[in-house]
């Protein structure tokens, strides 16, 4: 009888999750509207009046992909001065303030042409210039609202307020009361027309101690960065996201300003609503905050493609801390149909306890303390990689962990993975597509995502009808296309000797 109500149970729950995701893949484009601004900028409005609540996405088709020689890490730069304020957010006085600023970026930028003389540089002048640097910050304190943006968000009942830079895209983000739409579109198309880069060098060094205790002190971003820098020979995927610090300790206001021109471009620009709201009044209102925004005619920078990789890479650091390695493959990016095909195999591999790589290292062999596995990284406008992070557990080593992953991915070429192991992650990757359609915020950031990658929000809603049609056999022929010595890099880090 237990069994009975099991199997009824399983029954109906399988049931509904294929009617709701097949309901929600039918009348997406029935729930969702989509339009163009004169401008150029694309607005998604999805009604959902299930709480009095809106989330509201910004995405800008610019990332560090995009950044040109020396400039690495603007992007992300960018965003931290975004929310420095505007000419009317931030500010007690602004046009007494921009005399202060104009003065500031003057000595700050005679100050870096200094030091950037290296050992000719005059150190007479360098202590001068600092010393007035820091006469004129101080003085523009007093004009200052600090996070004045946040704390406006904050009174008025915003949550999720948060902002992300990617290699592809950059991201603004907030939740708030239904009725304080009008108040994001103030604030936000402000903060695009009228931006005011404001501490603009003590926000440099914010960034370049940032970088300090992420990568340079951190042992996981330093072995990240190398590998990517070895597995990308040529393609600005190979850049961190936050920059070099050659080229960080180098921005200047001028060259942000520069930059912020292409960032802000319309037709590179993703607006995303979802929540209880009215779609006309909505559009009415974006079209008059935002569409004052001027059209831009900049095209998309052309990257080269990145070289086909023929010969194993390798690279390994030192570090005082526990050993750790990095294998990755390149491949194609969505919307390829082997990109399905891998984010089933990374399901398969690691994802979860019973996972094929976990259960086998972690749990049977003991031979690893973690074991992840990433389908494109680091991102997904160009060619990106199937990747894998394991630690080994003392007293073993990479080497005996490199021997036991690879030997798990030829087993993958030589035989198909098991009809029991396709079932369980196609039914892992439904529940978590369910779980993306349980809150405005993530339909937000879905639909604003794929659109602003793809042009089209309807990647998304077709998303499982790919993922059904993966075989055992596509995982095994994509593992031979793919995952091959000649194919793959190797980043290492071992312990630091005494």
């Amino acid at each position: 009888m237990k069994q009975s109500k099991l199997f009824i149970f399983l029954l109906i729950v399988a049931l509904f999750q294929c009617l709701a995701t097949e309901a929600f893949s039918f009348s997406l484009e029935d729930k969702v509207f989509k339009t163009k601004l004169k401008n150029g900028i694309t607005v998604l409005i999805m009604e959902r009046h299930i709480s009095p609540t809106v989330a509201l996405y910004i995405r800008h088709r610019i990332g560090a992909v995009d950044e040109d020689e020396g400039e690495t890490g603007a992007a992300h730069m960018l965003e931290h001065m975004m929310f420095k304020g505007t000419k009317t957010i931030g500010t007690k006085n602004y046009a007494a303030e921009k005399k202060i600023l104009a003065a500031i970026e003057k000595t700050g930028a005679a100050l870096d042409i200094e030091k950037q003389k290296g050992e000719k540089a005059n150190a007479k002048i360098i202590e001068q210039l600092s010393a007035q640097l820091k006469i004129f910050q101080d003085q523009h304190k007093k004009y200052v609202i600090p996070s004045e943006i946040d704390r406006i968000y904050t009174q008025n009942g915003g949550s999720d307020l948060n902002a992300s830079t990617s290699q592809d895209i950059t991201t603004y983000q907030v939740s708030l009361p239904a009725n304080k739409i009008e108040l994001w579109a103030r604030i936000e198309s402000d903060r695009l027309l009228n931006p005011v880069f404001r501490e603009f060098y003590t926000e440099r060094n914010v960034v370049m101690e940032e970088r300090r205790q992420r990568t340079d002190t951190n042992p996981d971003g330093k072995l990240y960065e190398v590998f990517m820098s070895t597995v990308y020979s040529t393609h600005p995927y190979r850049n961190p996201i936050i920059g070099w610090p050659q080229d960080i300790i180098r921005y200047s206001p001028s060259m942000m300003k520069k930059y912020f021109e292409k960032y802000r471009a319309p037709h590179k620009t993703v607006i995303a609503v979802v929540g209880a709201v009215n779609t006309k009044d909505t559009l009415k209102l974006i079209n008059k905050y935002f569409g004052a925004i001027p059209a831009s005619f900049n095209k998309e920078k052309e990257i080269p493609a990145e070289p086909k990789q023929t010969e194993e890479r390798r690279v390994e650091i030192t570090f005082d801390s526990n050993p750790m390695m990095i294998i990755g493959f390149h491949k194609l990016n969505f919307p390829a149909y082997d990109d399905y095909v891998f984010d089933v195999l990374e399901t398969i591999l690691a994802d979860g306890r019973t996972s094929r790589l976990y259960n086998l290292l972690v749990t049977q062999m003991r031979i690893a303390d973690s074991v992840l596995v990433y389908n494109g990284m680091p991102a997904s406008r160009y060619p990106n990689l199937f990747t894998i992070f394991a630690k080994p557990r003392h007293p073993h080593t990479n080497a005996d962990l490199e021997k036991e992953i690879i030997a798990q991915l030829e087993k993958i070429k030589a035989v198909p993975v098991t009809t029991e192991e396709l079932t369980r992650a196609k039914n892992k990757m439904r529940m978590d597509f369910i779980q993306r359609l349980d809150s405005n915020p993530r339909l937000a950031a879905t639909l604003s995502y794929f659109e602003a990658l793809v042009w089209d929000y309807r990647y998304f809603s077709d998303y499982l009808k790919n993922i059904e049609k993966v075989t055992a056999q596509d995982i095994q022929q994509a593992a031979k296309t793919y995952l091959n010595k000649e194919n793959r890099t190797i980043a290492v880090l071992e312990r630091k000797k005494d």
